[in-house]
């Protein structure tokens, strides 16, 4: 069960509020963002404003003033006095723009990811037809478990993240079938991540499987059981966690 801070849905064409919809399923997008601090600070947010924005007008739903429209949903809602460890999320179909806030698990040590054999439709864009996934994750501790999103022999994502897989000191990560996120991408500047198809049967040759994103930060797999996969090390987990932590000093 989800526990919300704030969940509030509005109309997109004059902004009146009316009872929340996650959206969940329908034709459209979202975008998930850290928010962190106080007085509050959103990761990467102009980076997830402008995807978002770009997603919307891929799928045809695109409305003028949108992103003036959703820095003021943000000073409506956005309270001074809080102090945030939250995931901000935002959606929209056509009608339809949903702001909420819930807390942001913390991993735990020994984070393990499950087998979904699932590729998401039109993975390249973070549209809302994600029931298969959060009805699997649901049923699951997520401070404890993700789903391993596999397809055709490979792995492709988590269900909340990407994945950085790493071999003899080099970084790799899936480069089809999943969405490219920010904080992979901002990785990426810092750390040399080689983009290629990463096979089920070559996994036994990674010494780590990291989850990047904003929920999960930088999160060091310890094993994917029914893949018979062990962490091996933690070293590069150190090393991209300081990377990360950098950035949010």
């Amino acid at each position: 069960m989800v526990n919300y801070l704030l969940k509030k849905s509005y109309q997109l064409k004059n902004l009146q509020e009316i009872d929340f919809k996650d959206l969940w399923g329908d034709h459209g997008v979202f975008t998930t963002m850290w928010i962190y601090g106080k007085p509050s600070k959103i990761l990467f947010f102009e980076d997830h404003i402008n995807n978002l924005i770009k997603s919307t007008k891929a799928y045809s739903i695109y409305k003028p003033f949108l992103k003036k429209n959703i820095l003021k949903l943000l000073k409506e809602n956005l309270n001074s006095k809080t102090k945030y460890n939250h995931l901000l999320r935002i959606a929209l179909n056509k009608k339809t723009i949903s702001i909420s806030i819930r807390k942001r698990l913390t991993p735990k040590k020994e984070f393990k990811l499950k087998v979904f054999n699932y590729k998401r439709i039109e993975p390249k864009y973070k549209n809302l037809f994600y029931k298969q996934i959060l009805k699997r994750l649901s049923n699951l501790d997520n401070t404890k478990y993700d789903l391993a999103l596999c397809y055709k022999d490979k792995i492709l994502e988590t269900g909340t993240s990407n994945l950085l897989f790493v071999k003899n000191g080099k970084y790799f990560s899936p480069k089809n079938n999943c969405y490219i996120g920010n904080t992979i991408k901002y990785l990426n500047k810092k750390i040399k991540i080689n983009f290629k198809d990463i096979k089920i049967k070559d996994l036994d040759s990674f010494q780590e499987i990291l989850l990047v994103g904003s929920g999960k930060t930088v999160t060091s797999v310890s094993s994917i059981d029914e893949l018979n996969w062990k962490r091996k090390s933690f070293l590069y987990s150190k090393k991209v966690n300081k990377v990360y932590n950098n950035l949010i000093k």
